[in-house]
């Protein structure tokens, strides 16, 4: 006979090993539900630094340049920039030295600055595209500064889907930002850390200073 039957009865030792086991299950849950939790959080602060950092202010930058040029287009009666008129010239560099180049180069500063963020593994040939079109504007702001007008417009052109690219990048990780922030098991997470965060603050004694 096994002595421990005699000291617990069956009914007990069936109690303490199922108690045993939802405490080990609880556990498990425990743990894996944070584990989800912080690739969850480490998503969303890279889903964010993306949008901060990256393609938010090349979107608005794109966006605002846009307009800007359509607007010159509209002023002007043209449906496109080329070719630059004589009677043109005086409106188009004044504006592309005070408004386009200056967000060109915005944009510009944010390909190489952070472009450890783009969500493709390799660099899109649009983005390395666009930086070589500024650099071209450059060099042609250059020769204008010293009076040459012969050349009016880049001799490398504009890379025709990298608008499309910023639009499409950017609304794709807006809606990923807001499915991690609306998912109900993130909400009820968030909840949870907090409550439990309010609860250590206040177990900690109170410190005055002397």
């Amino acid at each position: 006979m096994d002595p421990s039957s005699i000291l617990m009865p069956a009914g007990l030792q069936n109690a303490a090993v199922f108690t045993i086991v939802l405490a080990f299950a609880g556990y498990l849950v425990t743990f894996m539900s944070s584990r989800m939790m912080a690739r969850r959080a480490d998503r969303l602060r890279l889903v964010n630094q993306r949008l901060n950092e990256f393609y938010g202010p090349l979107y608005v930058a794109t966006v605002a340049g846009n307009i800007a040029y359509n607007s010159l287009l509209a002023k002007q009666g043209k449906t496109q920039c080329h070719p630059i008129r004589d009677e043109d010239l005086k409106e188009w560099t004044l504006w592309m030295t005070t408004i386009f180049m200056p967000l060109n180069n915005v944009r510009e500063k944010i390909i190489i600055d952070n472009a450890h963020l783009i969500v493709e593994e390799q660099m899109p040939q649009c983005l390395l595209d666009f930086v070589t079109h500024v650099v071209g504007y450059k060099a042609l702001l250059s020769k204008w500064a010293d009076g040459d007008y012969t050349e009016r417009r880049s001799m490398i052109g504009w890379p025709a889907d990298f608008d499309g690219y910023v639009e499409r990048s950017y609304q794709a990780l807006k809606a990923e930002q807001t499915r991690l922030l609306n998912n109900f098991l993130w909400r009820f997470w968030q909840r949870f850390a907090r409550r439990k965060s309010r609860q250590a603050a206040s177990s900690r004694p109170e410190t005055r200073p002397a």
